[in-house]
C-alpha cells in the first residue's frame, strides 16, 4: 500500500479515529480489490460480510425496482465507505455496488473487524456517525422528490458531485462525474429527457457547459440558488 493509499484510508470513517499505531494494525487486515468499469462488486439481496473504502475510481450504489427500473442512490469516490450497514445488521445487501470507472477498493471482512472494534470502540462511533449522515441524506433526498422540481434536483445533484469530484479550472469548476445521461437521470430521480432539458437550460443561461460525462460549472452561485 503506497503513501497515497494510506492518506486516502486515513480520511475514511473507519480510520479517522485511530492513531498511527491503530491505523497500521487495521491496514494489516485490509485486502485490496480491483474492479474494471461496469463490474459488479456485489448485488442487492446478496449476503454481506465485508465493508469497503474507495481508494481510486468511482462506485455507484443502485437499487432495482420490480419492473426493472434502476435507481442510482449515490456515487462514491476516494475515502468514501460503503457496505458497513451489514456490519451492524447482518441481513442481505440493500443495494448493488458497481464500478463506474476502473476502481481500487480496500475491503475489510466483518469477522476480522469485530475483534478490532472491541479494542478500539471509538471506531464504532465514527461508523455510526457515517450511517447517521447517510440516513440524513436519504431523508433529504426523499423530501426533494416531493418538494423540489426536477431542475432544482439537477442543480443539487451537480453541486454534490462538484463538492466531491470538482477540480478548479480557469473558467470555474470542472466536474468529471463519469456518469452517462441515463445514470445522471437515475441519480436525480427523473426521466433522461427532463434532466437533459434542465441541463440545456442551465447551459443556455451560462451557468455551466456540458461535456462528455462531465460539466464545467461556470456560475456555482446561480446553481446554489436554483437548488433551493
Amino acid at each position: 500500500m503506497n503513501d497515497r493509499d494510506v492518506e486516502v484510508l486515513g480520511r475514511a470513517p473507519l480510520f479517522e479515529a485511530l492513531d498511527e499505531e491503530g491505523a497500521k494494525a487495521l491496514r494489516a487486515i485490509v485486502s485490496e480489490v480491483h474492479l474494471s468499469r461496469g463490474q459488479t462488486l456485489f448485488s442487492e439481496d446478496q449476503e454481506g460480510d465485508r465493508l469497503y473504502v474507495v481508494l481510486d475510481g468511482k462506485i455507484k450504489l443502485t437499487r432495482t425496482a420490480p419492473d426493472g427500473r434502476e435507481n442510482l442512490l449515490s456515487v462514491l469516490g476516494p475515502s468514501e465507505m460503503f457496505g458497513e450497514l451489514s456490519l451492524f445488521d447482518p441481513r442481505p445487501r440493500t443495494a448493488s455496488a458497481i464500478a463506474v470507472t476502473e476502481s481500487r477498493l480496500a475491503g475489510v471482512g466483518h469477522n476480522d473487524l469485530w475483534p478490532f472494534l472491541k479494542v478500539h470502540p471509538e471506531i464504532s462511533i465514527h461508523l455510526l456517525r457515517a450511517l447517521a449522515q447517510r440516513l440524513r441524506r436519504t431523508n433529504e433526498n426523499m423530501a426533494d422528490l416531493v418538494f423540489t422540481d426536477v431542475p432544482g434536483r439537477v442543480a443539487k445533484a451537480l453541486l454534490d458531485l462538484a463538492e466531491r469530484f470538482g477540480q478548479p479550472s480557469e473558467s470555474g469548476l470542472h466536474v468529471h462525474h463519469d456518469l452517462t445521461q441515463e445514470e445522471l437521470a437515475q441519480l436525480v430521480g427523473a426521466s433522461r429527457e427532463t434532466v437533459n432539458k434542465a441541463l440545456a437550460d442551465f447551459a443556455q443561461r451560462g451557468w455551466l457547459r456540458i461535456e462528455a460525462r462531465a460539466v464545467q460549472v461556470l456560475d456555482i452561485d446561480r446553481l446554489r440558488k436554483r437548488s433551493r
